[in-house]
């Protein structure tokens, strides 16, 4: 399997889960007591996976898929997976990986730029 095809399928299932976060913030959050800053999170979390498994496809396109699908992939991972782990946890432990993530995200664009 190519790398461009990896890359586009990663695309694929990023979106797909991000729809499935995108509904149980949704229709769970709207039930809970949770504050809203947890669900300002947890919709800041939906909307930067949403958008960059959007960049994932043009990232299999790109001159370095593999490169920039990496760097994409890794930065939802530490961004919105941080993100999405406070809001449905209240703990924020893991909000240090944030900054990390938007790095690895910026580097993502970069990438594909190259």
């Amino acid at each position: 399997m190519t790398a461009t095809l990896v890359v586009q399928r990663l695309a694929g299932v990023s979106g797909a889960l991000a729809v499935a976060a995108g509904a149980y913030g949704a229709h769970g959050f709207r039930r809970s007591d949770r504050d809203d800053y947890l669900k300002e999170l947890f919709e800041t979390a939906n909307k930067y996976h949403f958008l960059h498994s959007l960049a994932l496809l043009g990232a299999a396109r790109c001159r370095k898929p593999v490169l920039a699908g990496g760097l994409l992939t890794a930065g939802m991972g530490l961004f919105c997976g941080a993100l999405y782990h406070q809001a449905i946890t209240g703990d924020p432990s893991l909000s240090k990986l944030a900054p990390y993530g938007g790095t690895m995200l910026i580097a993502g664009w970069a990438a594909i730029a190259l």
